[in-house]
């Protein structure tokens, strides 16, 4: 081998970053600090039939379609992983990832227990599992109750359908531990560049 060799051939290419982990544990901050520092990233902007939110906007935050437009694109085999949350569905496209990938970057994307199964399934995805925890359950009841978008109820059956998500943490390729944003976010750097690396 010469010096000039392109050592890139032996690079992964496309490789899928996702990151999962409860409701309320930060996902959104840490990943938007990790994507303004790294230009090989690319937010994969999944579809949803869940009301938009104040602030938010169709096309970068999520794309917001109706059930029956859902319900069509997924039987159509359009995504690649879908899946009810508190009773929204939630999906990634296959067209969204393929437009990523043909750009030359990686695909950063932030769904749910069940999603991050579904890809592990495909084999002809290389992924990277990374499962985002909350130091302790109080505190992530503590972080819901203070953003202050939900009733009681729905906050009790995040809270419960987080004990479950956690439950699978020995599913995940890495566990980051959110209890200090900083630290967070140079550990999710850290996996990111690892996975760069390797042959």
């Amino acid at each position: 081998m010469s010096l000039n060799d392109n050592y890139e051939e032996y690079r992964r290419k496309g490789i899928f970053f996702v990151v999962t982990g409860p409701s309320g544990v930060g996902k959104t901050t840490i990943m938007e600090r990790v994507l303004e520092r790294d230009d090989q990233l690319t937010y994969s902007v999944s579809h949803t039939t869940r009301d938009k939110r104040p602030g938010e906007v169709n096309g970068e935050d999520y794309y917001f379609v109706d059930r029956e437009k859902f319900e069509g694109c997924r039987d159509d085999g359009r995504f690649l992983e879908w899946a009810e949350i508190y009773g929204d569905y939630y999906g990634t496209s296959r067209e969204e990832i393929e437009k990523i990938k043909s750009e030359g970057r990686d695909p950063f994307m932030d769904i749910d227990v069940q999603g991050a199964e579904q890809l592990r399934k495909d084999s002809s995805l290389y992924g990277v599992f990374v499962f985002l925890a909350p130091p302790s359950l109080d505190e992530l009841e503590r972080r819901i109750v203070a953003r202050g978008a939900e009733g009681s109820e729905t906050r009790e059956t995040r809270i419960r359908v987080a004990r479950e998500e956690l439950s699978r943490i020995s599913e995940f390729d890495y566990l980051i531990v959110n209890k200090e944003l900083k630290k967070a976010v140079d550990s999710l750097e850290a996996v990111i560049r690892a996975e760069r690396l390797k042959v």
